[in-house]
């Protein structure tokens, strides 16, 4: 990746040499579970759709040794309890000590901006009391542009940079007495969003990504106008 790609990193000393830690990040693109990892002295972990795992044939065995290489847990995303059932894959990884990565907006950017985040990054983070380091991910999105599955190589002629910016840990110890209820829990979410927003200087959605690719692709329209009939809704 070096010799395809400049990728500059900041901030390694944020990242603990031992222990668990949640390495919490903005999503562009799928190059963001390639080049954090790539940052990262140590693994990172990540949930991934069981459906990598699974497929057959000569593809079917490169893509899962892949993953399987990378970090990535398999998680069944189908079910009522699809949720929880990441939650505790997630935690079962903290409490090895391992890195888990994870995206607080639970899918990529529908258009480069940052959405709301879902509240399953509170509950690892309150559960585990593993430390939170927000990660900026800049320029991911020039190798893979938004709604594309195209990789590129350069942007005006010129090497894409990717620049990978790691803070230091977010202090959630005001919140642990009171994990449980929702409201610490979209407080902790909004507050580790924030932290994020702040290193990769994105606007800020306040609607969940989900729900606006779900009513892109039920009405075909644009993202900025799926978040307009979602915003009018709320």
């Amino acid at each position: 990746m070096k010799a395809l790609y400049r990728h500059e990193v900041t901030g390694l000393q944020n990242l603990p040499q031992h222990g668990p830690a949640i390495i919490a990040s903005n999503h562009l693109a799928f190059g963001d579970s390639i080049f954090i990892p790539l940052a990262s002295p140590r693994q990172v972990n990540y949930l991934a759709k069981a459906d990598y795992f699974t497929g057959t044939g000569i593809k079917g065995k490169i893509v899962k040794s892949f993953f399987t290489g990378v970090g990535q847990i398999p998680v069944n995303r189908e079910g009522g309890t699809k949720s929880a059932s990441a939650v505790e894959l997630g935690l079962s990884a903290l409490r090895d000590g391992k890195f888990l990565g994870i995206y607080p907006e639970g899918t990529r950017s529908p258009d480069g901006r940052i959405y709301r985040a879902k509240t399953g990054v509170a509950r690892l983070a309150l559960e585990s009391k593993a430390p939170v380091i927000p990660v900026g991910q800049i320029g991911t999105s020039d190798v893979q542009p938004v709604g594309s599955n195209a990789v590129k190589l350069r942007k005006n002629g010129q090497k894409i940079t990717v620049k990978t910016i790691i803070d230091e840990p977010i202090d959630l110890s005001p919140y642990y007495d009171t994990k449980d209820s929702y409201e610490t829990l979209r407080t902790v979410s909004d507050l580790i969003l924030s932290e994020i927003q702040k290193l990769s200087q994105q606007e800020y959605v306040d609607v969940y990504a989900s729900s606006v690719k779900n009513l892109m692709k039920k009405e075909g329209i644009s993202a900025e106008e799926a978040v307009q009939k979602l915003t009018k809704n709320k």
